[in-house]
Protein backbone atom coordinates (compact mmCIF):
# COMPACT_ATOMS: atom_id res chain seq x y z
CA UNK A 1 0.00 0.00 0.00
CA UNK A 2 1.45 3.52 -0.83
CA UNK A 3 2.19 5.68 1.78
CA UNK A 4 -0.13 8.16 -0.22
CA UNK A 5 -3.26 5.88 0.38
CA UNK A 6 -2.44 5.16 3.67
CA UNK A 7 -2.78 8.54 4.63
CA UNK A 8 -6.06 9.08 2.69
CA UNK A 9 -7.83 6.06 4.34
CA UNK A 10 -6.71 7.64 8.03
CA UNK A 11 -8.45 10.14 6.75
CA UNK A 12 -11.30 8.62 5.26
CA UNK A 13 -11.27 6.32 8.91
CA UNK A 14 -11.78 9.71 10.81
CA UNK A 15 -14.37 11.03 9.01
CA UNK A 16 -16.11 7.82 9.33
CA UNK A 17 -15.66 7.33 12.92
CA UNK A 18 -17.19 11.27 13.40
CA UNK A 19 -20.27 9.98 11.56
CA UNK A 20 -19.98 6.59 13.03
CA UNK A 21 -20.46 8.32 16.68
CA UNK A 22 -23.04 11.21 15.80
CA UNK A 23 -24.96 8.64 14.27
CA UNK A 24 -25.33 10.14 10.54
CA UNK A 25 -26.85 7.91 8.25
CA UNK A 26 -24.72 9.02 4.79
CA UNK A 27 -21.28 9.70 3.72
CA UNK A 28 -19.30 7.08 5.32
CA UNK A 29 -19.32 3.13 3.19
CA UNK A 30 -17.34 0.13 3.55
CA UNK A 31 -17.06 1.34 -0.48
CA UNK A 32 -13.87 3.28 -0.06
CA UNK A 33 -11.62 0.89 -1.60
CA UNK A 34 -9.29 2.07 -4.57
CA UNK A 35 -6.21 0.94 -5.80
CA UNK A 36 -6.68 -1.81 -5.29
CA UNK A 37 -6.69 -2.02 -2.03
CA UNK A 38 -8.61 -4.38 0.50
CA UNK A 39 -9.79 -2.78 3.49
CA UNK A 40 -12.43 -3.91 6.23
CA UNK A 41 -14.19 -1.93 9.11
CA UNK A 42 -15.00 -3.91 12.02
CA UNK A 43 -16.83 -3.45 15.53
CA UNK A 44 -14.51 -4.73 18.22
CA UNK A 45 -16.57 -4.40 21.33
CA UNK A 46 -14.10 -2.19 23.36
CA UNK A 47 -11.15 0.32 24.01
CA UNK A 48 -8.05 -1.57 24.59
CA UNK A 49 -6.46 -0.50 27.67
CA UNK A 50 -3.12 -1.63 25.47
CA UNK A 51 -2.02 -3.85 22.79
CA UNK A 52 0.89 -5.13 24.41
CA UNK A 53 0.75 -9.26 24.56
CA UNK A 54 1.68 -9.29 27.95
CA UNK A 55 -0.77 -6.76 29.73
CA UNK A 56 -3.94 -7.12 27.66
CA UNK A 57 -6.60 -9.27 28.92
CA UNK A 58 -9.79 -8.61 27.30
CA UNK A 59 -11.00 -10.64 23.97
CA UNK A 60 -11.27 -7.68 22.59
CA UNK A 61 -7.79 -6.88 22.59
CA UNK A 62 -6.31 -10.15 21.74
CA UNK A 63 -8.47 -9.95 18.16
CA UNK A 64 -5.91 -7.28 17.46
CA UNK A 65 -2.78 -8.42 18.81
CA UNK A 66 -3.49 -11.74 17.29
CA UNK A 67 -3.56 -9.73 13.90
CA UNK A 68 0.18 -8.43 14.80
CA UNK A 69 2.20 -11.35 16.52
CA UNK A 70 2.23 -14.64 16.25
CA UNK A 71 3.50 -17.85 19.05
CA UNK A 72 4.90 -20.81 18.24
CA UNK A 73 1.40 -22.46 17.34
CA UNK A 74 -1.71 -20.11 15.81
CA UNK A 75 -5.66 -20.77 14.93
CA UNK A 76 -6.42 -22.12 11.61
CA UNK A 77 -9.77 -20.35 10.00
CA UNK A 78 -11.83 -22.31 11.88
CA UNK A 79 -10.21 -21.93 15.26
CA UNK A 80 -8.20 -25.03 15.52
CA UNK A 81 -4.54 -24.94 16.86
CA UNK A 82 -2.20 -25.48 13.85
CA UNK A 83 1.76 -24.47 13.26
CA UNK A 84 2.92 -20.96 13.85
CA UNK A 85 6.08 -19.51 14.35
CA UNK A 86 7.14 -23.50 14.51
CA UNK A 87 7.00 -26.03 11.94
CA UNK A 88 7.51 -29.14 13.80
CA UNK A 89 7.97 -29.95 17.61
CA UNK A 90 8.88 -32.99 19.54
CA UNK A 91 8.00 -34.22 23.35
CA UNK A 92 10.05 -36.67 25.86
CA UNK A 93 8.92 -39.38 26.66
CA UNK A 94 7.43 -37.90 30.71
CA UNK A 95 5.95 -35.31 28.65
CA UNK A 96 7.97 -32.37 30.06
CA UNK A 97 10.53 -31.41 27.62
CA UNK A 98 9.34 -29.82 24.13
CA UNK A 99 11.46 -28.95 21.57
CA UNK A 100 10.14 -26.52 18.76
CA UNK A 101 11.63 -25.64 15.76
CA UNK A 102 11.19 -22.48 13.70
CA UNK A 103 10.67 -21.30 10.50
CA UNK A 104 12.57 -18.67 8.59
CA UNK A 105 10.35 -15.50 9.57
CA UNK A 106 11.30 -11.72 10.04
CA UNK A 107 9.93 -9.34 12.18
CA UNK A 108 8.37 -6.22 10.42
CA UNK A 109 11.44 -4.18 10.37
CA UNK A 110 13.70 -6.96 8.67
CA UNK A 111 15.77 -8.37 11.78
CA UNK A 112 14.96 -12.10 11.83
CA UNK A 113 12.35 -13.76 14.62
CA UNK A 114 14.73 -16.45 16.51
CA UNK A 115 14.49 -18.13 19.57
CA UNK A 116 15.71 -15.38 21.57
CA UNK A 117 13.12 -13.59 21.25
CA UNK A 118 10.82 -16.18 22.96
CA UNK A 119 13.29 -16.37 25.78
CA UNK A 120 13.37 -12.57 26.12
CA UNK A 121 9.43 -12.74 26.29
CA UNK A 122 8.80 -14.90 28.27
CA UNK A 123 11.16 -13.61 30.90
CA UNK A 124 9.89 -10.06 30.44
CA UNK A 125 6.31 -11.51 31.22
CA UNK A 126 7.34 -13.12 34.24
CA UNK A 127 9.27 -9.70 36.08
CA UNK A 128 7.21 -7.20 34.77
CA UNK A 129 6.63 -4.18 37.04
CA UNK A 130 3.97 -3.94 37.81
CA UNK A 131 3.09 -7.71 37.24
CA UNK A 132 0.71 -8.91 34.72
CA UNK A 133 -2.11 -10.12 35.14
CA UNK A 134 -2.09 -13.12 33.00
CA UNK A 135 2.06 -14.39 34.06
CA UNK A 136 0.11 -16.89 36.43
CA UNK A 137 -1.11 -18.49 33.22
CA UNK A 138 2.85 -19.46 32.97
CA UNK A 139 3.48 -21.12 36.17
CA UNK A 140 3.10 -24.89 34.14
CA UNK A 141 6.74 -23.69 33.05
CA UNK A 142 9.97 -25.09 34.66
CA UNK A 143 10.60 -22.51 37.90
CA UNK A 144 7.93 -19.69 36.29
CA UNK A 145 6.15 -19.10 39.42
CA UNK A 146 9.91 -18.83 41.62
CA UNK A 147 11.01 -16.45 38.80
CA UNK A 148 7.84 -14.49 38.97
CA UNK A 149 8.24 -14.36 42.54
CA UNK A 150 11.80 -13.11 43.01
CA UNK A 151 13.21 -16.63 44.23
CA UNK A 152 15.38 -17.30 41.13
CA UNK A 153 17.04 -15.28 38.26
CA UNK A 154 15.31 -14.82 35.19
CA UNK A 155 17.63 -17.76 33.23
CA UNK A 156 16.77 -20.69 35.39
CA UNK A 157 13.18 -20.49 33.52
CA UNK A 158 12.55 -23.64 31.71
CA UNK A 159 12.93 -22.20 28.32
CA UNK A 160 16.19 -21.73 26.30
CA UNK A 161 17.41 -21.46 23.06
CA UNK A 162 18.99 -24.22 21.94
CA UNK A 163 20.29 -22.21 18.86
CA UNK A 164 18.97 -19.41 16.70
CA UNK A 165 16.14 -21.83 15.27
CA UNK A 166 15.07 -24.16 17.88
CA UNK A 167 13.54 -23.08 21.35
CA UNK A 168 13.52 -26.09 24.21
CA UNK A 169 10.43 -25.73 26.96
CA UNK A 170 10.38 -27.64 29.63
CA UNK A 171 7.42 -27.58 32.11
CA UNK A 172 6.25 -28.66 35.65
CA UNK A 173 3.81 -31.00 35.43
CA UNK A 174 2.52 -32.54 32.20
CA UNK A 175 0.16 -30.68 29.77
CA UNK A 176 -1.54 -32.18 27.27
CA UNK A 177 -3.14 -29.00 26.44
CA UNK A 178 0.15 -27.19 25.62
CA UNK A 179 -0.38 -26.65 21.92
CA UNK A 180 -3.46 -24.81 22.91
CA UNK A 181 -2.18 -23.01 25.19
CA UNK A 182 0.65 -21.83 22.95
CA UNK A 183 -1.43 -19.63 21.14
CA UNK A 184 -2.35 -17.47 23.71
CA UNK A 185 -0.60 -13.93 23.25
CA UNK A 186 1.21 -14.52 26.32
CA UNK A 187 3.63 -16.92 24.94
CA UNK A 188 4.03 -14.61 21.83
CA UNK A 189 7.62 -13.43 21.34
CA UNK A 190 8.69 -10.12 21.31
CA UNK A 191 11.26 -8.03 19.80
CA UNK A 192 13.93 -7.82 22.10
CA UNK A 193 15.71 -5.06 19.98
CA UNK A 194 13.06 -2.89 19.86
CA UNK A 195 11.48 -3.24 23.67
CA UNK A 196 15.24 -2.71 25.06
CA UNK A 197 15.23 0.68 22.90
CA UNK A 198 11.80 2.13 23.71
CA UNK A 199 11.04 0.13 27.29
CA UNK A 200 6.76 0.73 27.42
CA UNK A 201 6.78 2.76 24.27
CA UNK A 202 7.77 -0.08 22.39
CA UNK A 203 4.08 -0.66 21.67
CA UNK A 204 3.66 2.94 19.90
CA UNK A 205 2.83 2.49 16.49
CA UNK A 206 5.94 4.60 15.65
CA UNK A 207 8.50 2.05 17.26
CA UNK A 208 6.34 -1.16 16.82
CA UNK A 209 7.69 -4.35 15.12
CA UNK A 210 5.74 -7.12 14.61
CA UNK A 211 6.18 -10.87 13.01
CA UNK A 212 2.35 -11.25 12.27
CA UNK A 213 0.45 -10.44 9.11
CA UNK A 214 -0.63 -6.85 10.11
CA UNK A 215 1.13 -4.06 11.54
CA UNK A 216 -0.32 -1.41 13.76
CA UNK A 217 -0.12 1.84 12.09
CA UNK A 218 -2.58 4.33 14.27
CA UNK A 219 -4.24 3.81 16.88
CA UNK A 220 -6.17 6.74 17.87
CA UNK A 221 -7.75 6.49 21.50
CA UNK A 222 -11.84 5.54 21.66
CA UNK A 223 -11.83 6.29 18.16
CA UNK A 224 -10.58 3.46 15.96
CA UNK A 225 -6.99 1.63 15.26
CA UNK A 226 -5.50 0.69 12.42
CA UNK A 227 -3.26 -1.84 10.85
CA UNK A 228 -1.91 -3.13 7.82
CA UNK A 229 -0.74 -5.56 5.86
CA UNK A 230 3.10 -6.77 7.18
CA UNK A 231 5.04 -7.44 4.04
CA UNK A 232 7.80 -9.50 5.64
CA UNK A 233 5.04 -11.64 7.19
CA UNK A 234 6.26 -15.19 6.19
CA UNK A 235 2.80 -15.94 4.59
CA UNK A 236 2.21 -12.43 3.41
CA UNK A 237 1.45 -13.83 -0.25
CA UNK A 238 -1.66 -15.49 1.23
CA UNK A 239 -2.83 -12.48 3.01
CA UNK A 240 -5.87 -10.84 1.27
CA UNK A 241 -6.54 -7.56 3.26
CA UNK A 242 -4.88 -4.93 2.99
CA UNK A 243 -5.54 -3.31 6.10
CA UNK A 244 -8.51 -3.57 8.80
CA UNK A 245 -9.85 -0.34 10.98
CA UNK A 246 -11.22 -1.72 14.41
CA UNK A 247 -13.99 0.45 16.00
CA UNK A 248 -14.42 0.66 19.97
CA UNK A 249 -18.27 -0.91 19.32
CA UNK A 250 -20.30 -1.03 22.52
CA UNK A 251 -23.68 0.21 21.23
CA UNK A 252 -24.49 -2.80 19.60
CA UNK A 253 -27.99 -1.39 17.84
CA UNK A 254 -25.96 1.66 16.81
CA UNK A 255 -23.39 -1.17 15.25
CA UNK A 256 -26.23 -3.04 13.61
CA UNK A 257 -27.40 -0.12 11.83
CA UNK A 258 -23.75 0.60 10.85
CA UNK A 259 -23.18 -2.89 9.44
CA UNK A 260 -26.53 -2.33 7.67
CA UNK A 261 -25.46 0.69 5.85
CA UNK A 262 -22.34 -0.08 4.73
CA UNK A 263 -20.34 1.15 7.16
CA UNK A 264 -19.04 -1.59 9.29
CA UNK A 265 -18.19 -4.60 8.06
CA UNK A 266 -18.56 -7.53 11.11
CA UNK A 267 -19.70 -6.38 14.68
CA UNK A 268 -18.99 -8.92 17.27
CA UNK A 269 -22.19 -8.66 18.95
CA UNK A 270 -25.85 -8.68 18.59
CA UNK A 271 -28.92 -9.04 20.98
CA UNK A 272 -30.55 -12.49 20.95
CA UNK A 273 -34.33 -10.57 20.85
CA UNK A 274 -32.60 -8.88 17.26
CA UNK A 275 -32.08 -12.38 15.46
CA UNK A 276 -35.73 -12.12 13.77
CA UNK A 277 -35.30 -8.81 12.83
CA UNK A 278 -31.82 -9.02 11.70
CA UNK A 279 -32.94 -12.28 9.14
CA UNK A 280 -35.80 -10.52 7.87
CA UNK A 281 -33.83 -7.44 7.30
CA UNK A 282 -30.34 -8.80 6.53
CA UNK A 283 -30.16 -11.94 4.94
CA UNK A 284 -27.01 -13.51 5.52
CA UNK A 285 -25.91 -11.29 8.15
CA UNK A 286 -26.50 -13.49 11.05
CA UNK A 287 -23.73 -15.75 12.25
CA UNK A 288 -24.75 -17.85 15.70
CA UNK A 289 -22.32 -20.55 16.98
CA UNK A 290 -21.63 -22.20 20.94
CA UNK A 291 -18.81 -20.53 22.51
CA UNK A 292 -17.11 -22.20 25.01
CA UNK A 293 -17.67 -19.14 27.09
CA UNK A 294 -19.74 -18.55 30.25
CA UNK A 295 -21.09 -15.17 32.15
CA UNK A 296 -20.68 -15.10 35.49
CA UNK A 297 -21.38 -12.79 38.55
CA UNK A 298 -18.28 -12.98 41.19
CA UNK A 299 -18.55 -12.06 44.74
CA UNK A 300 -16.12 -9.69 46.83
CA UNK A 301 -15.40 -12.52 49.58
CA UNK A 302 -12.85 -9.73 51.12
CA UNK A 303 -15.86 -7.97 51.97
CA UNK A 304 -18.72 -8.80 54.51
CA UNK A 305 -21.12 -10.11 54.24
CA UNK A 306 -19.38 -12.05 50.87
CA UNK A 307 -17.40 -14.01 52.95
CA UNK A 308 -20.45 -15.54 54.28
CA UNK A 309 -21.40 -18.52 52.03
CA UNK A 310 -24.96 -18.66 53.16
CA UNK A 311 -25.45 -15.12 51.74
CA UNK A 312 -23.45 -15.98 48.46
CA UNK A 313 -25.83 -19.11 47.70
CA UNK A 314 -28.82 -17.10 48.63
CA UNK A 315 -28.30 -14.27 46.10
CA UNK A 316 -27.67 -17.39 43.61
CA UNK A 317 -30.77 -19.26 44.90
CA UNK A 318 -32.58 -15.80 43.77
CA UNK A 319 -31.45 -15.95 40.03
CA UNK A 320 -34.04 -17.21 37.60
CA UNK A 321 -31.44 -18.03 34.86
CA UNK A 322 -33.73 -19.84 32.88
CA UNK A 323 -35.95 -16.55 32.28
CA UNK A 324 -32.69 -14.52 31.74
CA UNK A 325 -31.39 -16.96 28.72
CA UNK A 326 -35.30 -18.07 26.98
CA UNK A 327 -37.16 -14.82 27.47
CA UNK A 328 -34.72 -12.13 27.92
CA UNK A 329 -31.59 -13.26 25.22
CA UNK A 330 -32.87 -15.39 22.83
CA UNK A 331 -29.78 -15.92 21.06
CA UNK A 332 -28.64 -19.47 21.84
CA UNK A 333 -27.56 -18.67 25.66
CA UNK A 334 -27.79 -21.65 28.12
CA UNK A 335 -28.82 -21.43 31.87
CA UNK A 336 -25.49 -22.22 33.54
CA UNK A 337 -25.54 -23.96 37.14
CA UNK A 338 -21.46 -24.54 36.62
CA UNK A 339 -18.49 -23.27 35.28
CA UNK A 340 -16.99 -25.14 32.47
CA UNK A 341 -19.12 -25.25 29.39
CA UNK A 342 -20.28 -28.15 27.35
CA UNK A 343 -17.99 -27.49 24.57
CA UNK A 344 -14.61 -28.56 26.30
CA UNK A 345 -12.98 -32.13 25.84
CA UNK A 346 -12.93 -34.46 28.27
CA UNK A 347 -14.87 -33.73 30.40
CA UNK A 348 -18.67 -34.40 31.76
CA UNK A 349 -20.52 -31.51 31.58
CA UNK A 350 -23.42 -33.54 33.01
CA UNK A 351 -21.92 -34.57 35.97
CA UNK A 352 -21.25 -31.55 37.66
CA UNK A 353 -23.87 -28.49 38.64
CA UNK A 354 -25.41 -27.07 41.75
CA UNK A 355 -27.45 -29.73 43.77
CA UNK A 356 -30.52 -27.38 43.65
CA UNK A 357 -30.98 -26.89 40.15
CA UNK A 358 -34.10 -28.31 39.01
CA UNK A 359 -35.51 -26.86 42.20
CA UNK A 360 -38.57 -25.09 41.42
CA UNK A 361 -38.46 -21.49 42.25
CA UNK A 362 -40.54 -20.57 44.92
CA UNK A 363 -38.48 -23.55 46.85
CA UNK A 364 -35.35 -21.92 45.73
CA UNK A 365 -36.76 -18.29 47.38
CA UNK A 366 -38.34 -20.43 50.31
CA UNK A 367 -34.45 -21.64 50.31
CA UNK A 368 -32.79 -18.32 49.76
CA UNK A 369 -34.77 -16.50 52.82
CA UNK A 370 -33.79 -19.18 54.74
CA UNK A 371 -29.85 -18.73 54.56
CA UNK A 372 -30.36 -15.12 54.60
CA UNK A 373 -32.17 -15.44 58.06
CA UNK A 374 -29.03 -17.37 59.09
CA UNK A 375 -26.90 -15.28 58.07
CA UNK A 376 -28.63 -12.04 59.98
CA UNK A 377 -30.90 -10.65 57.53
CA UNK A 378 -34.44 -10.23 56.71
CA UNK A 379 -37.35 -6.98 57.44
CA UNK A 380 -35.87 -4.22 59.39
CA UNK A 381 -32.47 -5.30 58.42
CA UNK A 382 -32.02 -6.11 54.68
CA UNK A 383 -28.89 -6.87 52.75
CA UNK A 384 -27.86 -3.98 50.99
CA UNK A 385 -25.31 -3.93 48.49
CA UNK A 386 -23.70 -2.96 45.04
CA UNK A 387 -24.22 -4.81 41.95
CA UNK A 388 -21.29 -3.11 39.00
CA UNK A 389 -22.18 -4.82 35.21
CA UNK A 390 -20.99 -4.19 32.34
CA UNK A 391 -22.04 -1.99 29.63
CA UNK A 392 -21.85 -3.75 26.94
CA UNK A 393 -23.85 -6.23 24.65
CA UNK A 394 -26.82 -8.09 26.92
CA UNK A 395 -25.79 -6.69 30.44
CA UNK A 396 -27.43 -3.66 30.58
CA UNK A 397 -30.71 -4.93 30.16
CA UNK A 398 -30.01 -8.50 32.11
CA UNK A 399 -28.98 -6.40 35.64
CA UNK A 400 -32.98 -5.16 36.19
CA UNK A 401 -33.94 -8.31 35.69
CA UNK A 402 -31.32 -9.52 38.27
CA UNK A 403 -32.09 -6.50 40.41
CA UNK A 404 -35.67 -7.65 40.58
CA UNK A 405 -34.63 -11.22 40.95
CA UNK A 406 -33.07 -10.64 43.97
CA UNK A 407 -35.74 -8.39 45.47
CA UNK A 408 -38.14 -11.47 44.88
CA UNK A 409 -36.58 -12.74 48.08
CA UNK A 410 -38.93 -10.74 50.10
CA UNK A 411 -40.05 -7.56 50.48
CA UNK A 412 -37.38 -5.76 53.20
CA UNK A 413 -34.95 -8.83 52.42
CA UNK A 414 -32.59 -7.28 49.80
CA UNK A 415 -31.59 -4.21 49.00
CA UNK A 416 -29.71 -4.03 45.62
CA UNK A 417 -28.09 -0.69 43.80
CA UNK A 418 -26.73 -1.62 40.22
CA UNK A 419 -23.84 0.45 38.52
CA UNK A 420 -23.04 0.39 35.27
CA UNK A 421 -19.77 1.01 34.10
CA UNK A 422 -16.98 0.56 30.81
CA UNK A 423 -16.43 -2.96 29.91
CA UNK A 424 -12.44 -2.33 30.71
CA UNK A 425 -13.35 0.11 33.86
CA UNK A 426 -15.46 -3.08 35.17
CA UNK A 427 -12.67 -5.03 34.86
CA UNK A 428 -9.89 -2.43 36.53
CA UNK A 429 -12.28 -2.30 39.40
CA UNK A 430 -12.38 -5.62 40.20
CA UNK A 431 -9.21 -6.51 39.70
CA UNK A 432 -8.49 -4.03 42.28
CA UNK A 433 -11.17 -5.42 44.34
CA UNK A 434 -13.39 -2.22 44.68
CA UNK A 435 -16.54 -3.63 44.06
CA UNK A 436 -19.00 -6.38 45.94
CA UNK A 437 -21.10 -8.18 43.32
CA UNK A 438 -19.43 -7.65 40.07
CA UNK A 439 -20.73 -8.95 36.76
CA UNK A 440 -17.72 -10.89 34.39
CA UNK A 441 -17.36 -13.11 31.69
CA UNK A 442 -14.65 -16.09 30.92
CA UNK A 443 -14.02 -17.22 27.64
CA UNK A 444 -11.87 -20.36 27.48
CA UNK A 445 -7.73 -19.58 26.41
CA UNK A 446 -7.47 -22.95 25.21
CA UNK A 447 -9.62 -26.04 25.24
CA UNK A 448 -9.33 -27.23 28.83
CA UNK A 449 -11.63 -27.44 31.68
CA UNK A 450 -8.64 -26.80 33.75
CA UNK A 451 -8.62 -22.76 32.63
CA UNK A 452 -11.67 -22.21 33.55
CA UNK A 453 -10.81 -23.16 37.29
CA UNK A 454 -7.91 -21.17 37.01
CA UNK A 455 -9.65 -18.15 37.72
CA UNK A 456 -10.22 -19.42 41.16
CA UNK A 457 -6.98 -20.20 41.87
CA UNK A 458 -4.96 -18.60 45.25
CA UNK A 459 -2.03 -18.08 42.60
CA UNK A 460 -4.37 -16.91 39.82
CA UNK A 461 -4.00 -12.96 42.15
CA UNK A 462 -6.03 -10.11 40.05
CA UNK A 463 -7.59 -12.32 37.12
CA UNK A 464 -9.21 -14.31 40.66
CA UNK A 465 -11.29 -11.38 40.90
CA UNK A 466 -13.45 -12.15 43.81
CA UNK A 467 -10.09 -13.52 45.97
CA UNK A 468 -11.47 -16.75 46.48
CA UNK A 469 -9.03 -19.19 48.27
CA UNK A 470 -9.36 -23.02 48.96
CA UNK A 471 -6.46 -24.63 49.68
CA UNK A 472 -8.34 -28.20 49.07
CA UNK A 473 -9.75 -26.89 45.51
CA UNK A 474 -5.80 -26.12 44.92
CA UNK A 475 -4.82 -29.27 45.68
CA UNK A 476 -7.28 -31.05 43.63
CA UNK A 477 -6.39 -28.22 40.71
CA UNK A 478 -2.30 -29.28 41.72
CA UNK A 479 -2.77 -32.64 41.19
CA UNK A 480 -4.64 -32.56 38.26
CA UNK A 481 -1.66 -31.07 36.74
CA UNK A 482 0.52 -33.84 37.70
CA UNK A 483 -1.79 -36.60 36.70
CA UNK A 484 -0.79 -37.94 33.21
CA UNK A 485 -4.09 -40.66 33.00
CA UNK A 486 -6.43 -38.83 31.29
CA UNK A 487 -9.79 -39.85 32.99
CA UNK A 488 -8.00 -39.34 36.40
CA UNK A 489 -6.91 -35.89 35.61
CA UNK A 490 -10.46 -35.41 34.34
CA UNK A 491 -11.87 -36.45 38.07
CA UNK A 492 -9.78 -34.33 39.69
CA UNK A 493 -10.68 -31.10 38.02
CA UNK A 494 -14.65 -32.32 38.58
CA UNK A 495 -13.85 -32.78 42.48
CA UNK A 496 -12.39 -28.95 41.94
CA UNK A 497 -15.27 -27.45 40.52
CA UNK A 498 -17.60 -29.18 42.81
CA UNK A 499 -15.77 -27.83 45.82
CA UNK A 500 -16.12 -23.86 44.19
CA UNK A 501 -19.48 -24.56 43.68
CA UNK A 502 -20.62 -25.40 47.19
CA UNK A 503 -18.83 -22.78 48.43
CA UNK A 504 -21.26 -20.50 45.95
CA UNK A 505 -17.97 -17.90 44.77
CA UNK A 506 -19.67 -17.64 42.13
CA UNK A 507 -22.99 -17.28 40.21
CA UNK A 508 -23.37 -19.28 37.18
CA UNK A 509 -25.90 -17.13 35.02
CA UNK A 510 -25.71 -18.50 31.67
CA UNK A 511 -23.05 -20.55 28.69
CA UNK A 512 -23.11 -17.81 26.25
CA UNK A 513 -23.06 -18.35 21.78
CA UNK A 514 -20.86 -16.29 19.77
CA UNK A 515 -23.27 -14.07 17.70
CA UNK A 516 -21.45 -12.03 14.89
CA UNK A 517 -22.69 -10.03 12.42
CA UNK A 518 -20.75 -10.38 9.38
CA UNK A 519 -21.33 -9.06 6.00
CA UNK A 520 -21.94 -11.84 2.95
CA UNK A 521 -19.03 -10.16 0.92
CA UNK A 522 -16.87 -11.19 3.50
CA UNK A 523 -15.34 -14.30 2.71
CA UNK A 524 -12.82 -16.61 4.92
CA UNK A 525 -15.04 -16.30 8.10
CA UNK A 526 -15.14 -19.78 9.67
CA UNK A 527 -18.09 -20.01 12.84
CA UNK A 528 -16.22 -21.79 15.72
CA UNK A 529 -17.01 -22.62 19.01
CA UNK A 530 -13.56 -20.33 20.41
CA UNK A 531 -14.95 -17.33 18.33
CA UNK A 532 -11.53 -16.83 16.73
CA UNK A 533 -11.35 -14.75 13.68
CA UNK A 534 -8.07 -14.13 12.53
CA UNK A 535 -8.15 -11.25 9.83
CA UNK A 536 -5.40 -13.07 8.13
CA UNK A 537 -7.99 -15.33 6.98
CA UNK A 538 -10.83 -12.83 5.64
CA UNK A 539 -11.08 -11.61 2.33
CA UNK A 540 -13.86 -9.66 0.50
CA UNK A 541 -15.57 -10.52 -3.11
Amino acid sequence: MSANRRIYNKLLAATCLTIFLSGGLGACSKKNEQDGDKIIHFGNSGEPKSLDPYIATGTWEHQIISDMFEGLTANAADGKTVSGMATSWTTSPDGLVWTFKLRDAKWSDGVPVTADDFVYGWQRLLTMKPPTQYASMLFLVKNAEEVFDGKLPKDTLGIKALDPKTVQVTLEHPASYLLDFLTHPITYPVPKHVVEKYGDNWINPEHIVVNGAYKLEQWSPNDFIYVAKNPKYYDAKNVCLEGVYYYPTQDDIAAERRVKTDRLDIHTNFGGSRREEIDRTMPGYARVSDYNSITYYIFNTKKKPFNDPRVREALSLAIDREFIANEILKGGQKPAYSLVPKGIFNYDFEKVHQDWENMPRAQKLELARKLLKEAGYGPGHPLDFTFSYRNSRDNPRIAPVVQQNWRDIGRDWVNVHIVGNDVQINYDKMQRGDFEVGDAGWVADFNDARNFLYAFETSAGEMNYGKYSNPEFDTYLKQSDFEKDANKRKELIEKAEKIVLKDNAFIPIYFDSSRNLVNPNITGWVDNPNDYHRTKYLCTK
